[in-house]
């Protein structure tokens, strides 16, 4: 079980707010960075209602079923595009800890094991005009979902189901909390770039990210992916569903 009980014991000196049930951690994280939350502090759920990705999209994770957390930081804002980075390789990092194959990274956001979705990370900043009060890293894991039946059976996972046996959370969240701090502290001196770099799986054969379709060429240490169209020319891309294969006539 985790409870707030289990939650203090490994949190340690680092603040933290505990939810059988909310909307969002990430919508608790920001509201708490604005009212002056410390660095290091962070939000977890049993259960989120309306778990937050990318493009506005939301997603329920049962209760008792996954890891739904998200971390305060006061970032620099040259370092906003890595924090991403530094999520998924924390939790490709548990991935791994715990037995699971076929770790892999898909641009830009997710965390696979094989082709499956195992984790997804968003983090947001919070801006007052032009100065960066702060940002939170949501990071949300399956651990046990079941999608047996569901929309997501052959394009989801879960830790337990990849590694085959029972997994605690509590464990699972200090081990994550422990590589999130591991790889923000090396953003300045590009490792942290590196190794992100280094597990991501880019095609090698034509993609479609919002229509557009080409090759992936490269990524830049802010994130961007680099796409050659057919004609030879190069896009830089910040976001998006990247998909195999060339677009229909509608353009999807």
């Amino acid at each position: 079980m985790l409870d707030e009980n289990r939650i203090r014991a490994i949190a340690g000196c680092r603040p933290f707010r505990w939810y059988a049930r909310t909307g969002s951690t990430n919508s608790v994280a920001l509201d708490w960075l604005r009212q002056g939350a410390p660095a290091g502090a962070f939000v977890v759920a049993d259960e989120q209602t309306r778990g937050r990705g990318r493009r506005g999209r939301s997603w329920h994770t049962p209760a008792g079923s996954a890891i739904a957390a998200s971390i305060i930081l006061r970032p620099r804002p040259g370092a906003l595009p890595q924090l991403t980075m530094a999520g998924a390789l924390a939790i490709a990092d548990v991935a791994e800890e715990v037995g699971v194959q076929g770790v892999r990274l898909k641009w830009p956001n997710d965390v696979l094991a094989g082709r499956r979705k195992l984790a997804g990370v968003l983090s947001e900043a919070l801006w007052q005009g032009n100065e960066l009060r702060g940002a939170v890293l949501g990071m949300g894991i399956n651990v046990r979902v079941d999608f047996r039946g569901s929309g997501l059976q052959g394009r989801a996972t879960s830790l337990e189901a990849e590694c085959g046996r029972r997994l605690e959370r509590a464990h699972l969240l200090k081990l994550l909390l422990g590589r999130v701090e591991h790889w923000l502290g090396r953003q300045g001196d590009g490792r942290l770039f590196a190794a992100w770099r280094g597990r991501l799986s880019l095609p090698e054969t034509p993609v479609v990210i919002e229509g557009l379709a080409g090759v992936p060429a490269a990524v830049r240490p802010d994130g961007a992916l680099l796409l050659r169209d057919a004609a030879g020319q190069m896009h830089t891309l910040y976001g998006g569903d990247l998909q195999t294969g060339q677009p229909g006539p509608d353009g999807r």
